[in-house]
């Protein structure tokens, strides 16, 4: 088994396409049509914070965030891809995103995911992400649910 590694990376990335390309078929199956909703807030043009996460030369995973407010970023499109998943490397990705948040000065970091992502609901939970009510554009989204964590 090979060390994963993680690189800083842009939206623009043909690494990050690619798995942003499974990511919504993921959604797409869980969600079916309900997803069509969502997508106009998974816009990710013109990120410049996105991690990748590779096996040697393979992307096997990816998240980013972007400025929420002045002091907090929104964590986006969490992915590992499905014959990576149960080996730490969602962890590992939210982890150097929240670092990096760290060094640009935020101090806490949103997220919405949906209820039928209890894989999802568990890492962020497992990674000190507590439940709040949901915000902005997921306000009246019953299928969402929105964490907070303060970046220390």
């Amino acid at each position: 088994m090979n060390a994963i590694t993680t690189k800083r990376t842009q939206s623009e990335s043909k690494d990050f396409s690619y798995l942003i390309a499974q990511l919504d078929n993921d959604l797409n199956g869980r969600y079916h049509r309900e997803q069509s909703k969502y997508d106009q807030y998974n816009k990710v043009d013109s990120i410049a914070t996105v991690i990748v996460a590779f096996d040697e030369e393979k992307p096997v995973g990816c998240g980013c965030f972007k400025e929420y407010d002045n002091d907090t970023v929104e964590m986006k499109r969490m992915f590992v891809t499905p014959d990576y998943r149960r080996r730490k490397i969602s962890k590992q990705v939210l982890s150097e995103l929240e670092a990096w948040a760290k060094e640009l000065g935020y101090s806490k970091a949103v997220l919405e995911t949906g209820s039928g992502q209890p894989e999802a609901i568990g890492l962020y939970t497992r990674c000190g992400y507590e439940r709040i009510e949901n915000y902005g554009q997921y306000k009246d989204f019953p299928n969402s649910l929105c964490f907070e964590k303060k970046l220390l």
